[in-house]
């Protein structure tokens, strides 16, 4: 055990060294704030380093067939030389740890601090929750999709589907966007993402904040609709269920009869992104009606997270 936490170790610190050369010199040129400092590189060391201007938020996943208690001193040497390489006397760092898990393990809860903080990305701010839950509030892989969603935004009225704390809301707001209807089912998520519109200025009045079962209001709302999209974001979970829903949600499964759900809000002409980070995604997009359908993937990847791919994007045309 001491040659393997010495080994794994020294392992991680130089690979945490080289990233912070490599990225950091990316993230400066770029002008990017809030950047993955390490991916899960290594596949000995299962963890997650992000780094939200000068604070390191940390995620351990449990190694396979560990248990929590084999597992933590282990965590417990990772995660000091996390701090050992990267951290100053002052540096804030935020710890997570959690088996491998699927389904809500994202939305698990680690505390009830509720210490939120402001960054910035792309020339917005956001409110990020370094504490509470696995996921803090934005989502790092995205950041050039949400640019690509502003620069398509302007005039448009824009559908945030699955909108967690409302990023792309945000985006499609500073791109000019007529209108913004940002939908979820998570109070926690949508005040976060009310508060996100409200700090870069856009007002409820355009901006709008809608608490349902989507799966529903797709499916039983949608007839009673007569409002169409011309730019729609759909990033659902890989699993979702929840006693406020009609059914579950697999994105294997489910995703033709969502997709299409969605693209009947979508507009003629209208465009709609479609994202999921399920690694085993196998598209059955012919099952759709008649739209034209391009893989983006290899031009929403960052450069701070080359080493995997953290998601998969499509472009529908209708």
């Amino acid at each position: 055990m001491a040659d393997e936490l010495h080994q794994h170790r020294r392992m991680l610190q130089n690979r945490l060294r080289k990233n912070r050369r490599r990225l950091g010199a990316a993230a400066d040129r770029l002008g990017v704030t809030c950047y993955r400092v390490y991916d899960g590189d290594i596949p000995e060391i299962p963890l997650y380093v992000d780094d939200y201007e000068g604070r390191l938020h940390i995620s351990v996943l449990r190694r396979r067939y560990k248990t929590a208690a084999e597992d933590r001193p282990w965590a417990n040497a990772m995660v000091e030389a996390v701090a050992d390489e990267l951290a100053t006397d002052d540096t804030p760092i935020f710890v997570k740890t959690r088996a491998r898990q699927k389904g809500p393990a994202q939305y698990e809860k680690f505390s009830d601090q509720g210490r939120h903080l402001i960054v910035s990305e792309g020339g917005l701010r956001f409110v990020v929750n370094l504490t509470d839950y696995l996921d803090t509030g934005l989502f790092l892989d995205h950041r050039i999709t949400r640019e690509m969603v502003r620069d398509r935004a302007r005039g448009k009225h824009v559908l945030n589907l699955f909108a967690y704390t409302g990023s792309f809301s945000v985006y499609a707001a500073d791109g000019g966007a007529s209108s913004t209807t940002t939908v979820d089912l998570s109070n926690t998520y949508l005040a976060m993402a009310r508060e996100n519109l409200d700090l870069n200025g856009f007002p409820e009045e355009a901006h709008h904040i809608e608490r349902t079962d989507i799966l529903r209001w797709l499916e039983q709302e949608l007839p009673a609709r007569k409002e169409r999209y011309d730019l729609v974001v759909l990033d659902p979970p890989t699993f979702s269920r929840s006693k406020m829903m009609v059914r579950d949600l697999d994105i294997q499964r489910d995703h033709p009869w969502l997709l299409r759900l969605a693209l009947q809000m979508t507009a003629p002409g209208g465009d709609l992104f479609f994202s999921n980070n399920f690694r085993d995604f196998q598209p059955r997009f012919h099952e759709l009606p008649d739209v034209h359908v391009e893989e983006i993937t290899d031009t929403t990847i960052p450069f701070d997270f080359q080493h995997s791919q953290p998601h998969r994007c499509w472009l529908f045309r209708k």
